[in-house]
């Protein structure tokens, strides 16, 4: 085991649990208290944009001076939570981690309760949002505590985890329930011989191929306890769709719209994710070449050999602390550390090295001339907090 990673868990957790896993986030700039009271700004979609982009590009933090309130998010406790459970895991073997199994547990059950109470009401199931306003670059407005397919997935898995660990069933049924969030609350967009999932119930958000693959991810989640035909079958149709937009190179861009024509490296994650997922949980494994395609360009083209993670395919900068975070994931879930592990290393030693603060947090992006160091807590810290925890316990 590499002993720079224990020691910089150790910083991080130390940090995150004195912060009682609340803070900032990129896109929490509408939660400023002086953006609340004025009208003009409030309701304006091009004043929201431009607050939010300039919060997020900043890189000063603003939120002090603008009274934004440091607070628990979803889908950054569903983070912390499965990454409590890969430590237990990893303590059940004899790793030492630094902390006791008792300590790891309760851990566990706090921020299982805590992130129950974080659910959006009203929907056929359970499911999850930000605790934000959001403006997309559309215009379009999500407003605070709408649940999303991402957030929700990834609080299902956390879910799921915590009861493996537990045999919690309010956790686990819990879980369980968002399948009908998912069937019922969600729109459909055909494409290819399947469907897209949209990202929220909102309308006119279905062009996202991560959002649709962590859909099924979901269901594919709630079919393995269920034996549910219904959740396998949808789950495929969108499987489908999604792989069908994969190019010949193994790549799939960001979603179907002009403006999502991007490549990069942690969306491309989710989707492994979520196919290796499919296939473990379900025994379908149709999409085995498209794992490997999509392996194949992931692993080579997002990280040169030195450890410096890339953005994007053919571009560098900015590195967000998402691009090393998700290797670890993609290495975790795909069976792959022991045959990357001299990258996987490189990968480490460069972001221990060049994004994590000597307080343990970890930085937001790395540009040539004006870095992040913000200490957000759902992107930065609780993103590679649940990043070396599969690092620890592959």
């Amino acid at each position: 085991m590499n002993i720079s990673v224990l020691s910089s868990l150790t910083s991080l957790r130390i940090y995150c649990e004195k912060e009682d896993f609340s803070g900032w986030d990129p896109y929490d700039g509408l939660n400023s208290k002086v953006f609340q009271v004025l009208p003009f700004f409030k309701h304006s979609a091009l004043c929201r944009l431009l607050v939010i982009q300039g919060f997020k590009r900043s890189p000063v933090n603003l939120r002090r001076i603008a009274f934004v309130p440091k607070e628990h998010n979803a889908k950054g406790i569903a983070l912390f939570l499965n990454g409590y459970c890969n430590l237990y895991h990893a303590l059940q073997k004899g790793v030492d981690i630094g902390m006791l199994q008792k300590d790891c547990l309760g851990k566990i059950h706090f921020l299982a309760e805590l992130l129950l109470s974080l659910q959006s009401k009203g929907y056929s199931g359970a499911c999850w949002g930000y605790n934000f306003d959001w403006q997309a670059r559309r215009l379009f407005l999500f407003p605070k505590n709408t649940p999303t397919v991402v957030a929700t997935s990834f609080a299902v898995d956390a879910l799921c985890e915590a009861y493996e660990v537990t045999r919690n069933e309010n956790w686990l049924n819990a879980a369980l329930s968002a399948a009908d969030f998912v069937i019922n609350d969600l729109h459909r967009a055909e494409y290819g011989d399947g469907f897209l999932f949209s990202y929220s119930p909102l309308s006119g958000n279905n062009t996202v191929f991560n959002a649709s693959l962590l859909g099924s991810k979901l269901l594919s989640r709630c079919y393995h306890y269920t034996k549910e035909d219904e959740y396998k079958r949808l789950a495929k149709e969108s499987v489908k769709a999604c792989c069908t937009a994969q190019n010949e190179d193994g790549s799939w861009v960001y979603g179907m719209l002009p403006v999502q024509s991007w490549i990069d490296s942690f969306h491309t994650g989710y989707n492994l994710d979520a196919l290796q997922t499919f296939q473990d949980l379900t025994g379908d494994v149709s999409f085995q070449e498209n794992i490997n395609k999509g392996f194949e360009f992931f692993i080579h083209n997002f990280f040169l050999s030195d450890g410096t993670p890339r953005y994007y395919h053919n571009q560098t900068y900015p590195i967000d602390i998402h691009c090393p975070g998700e290797l670890f994931v993609v290495l975790s879930k795909l069976d792959k550390f022991e045959e990357w592990k001299p990258l996987a290393e490189n990968v480490l030693n460069w972001t221990l090295k060049n994004m994590q603060d000597k307080k343990g947090y970890f930085y937001y992006q790395l540009k040539p001339r004006f870095s992040s160091k913000i200490p957000y807590m759902r992107w930065s810290n609780a993103f590679m907090f649940n990043a070396l925890s599969h690092y620890i316990n592959r």
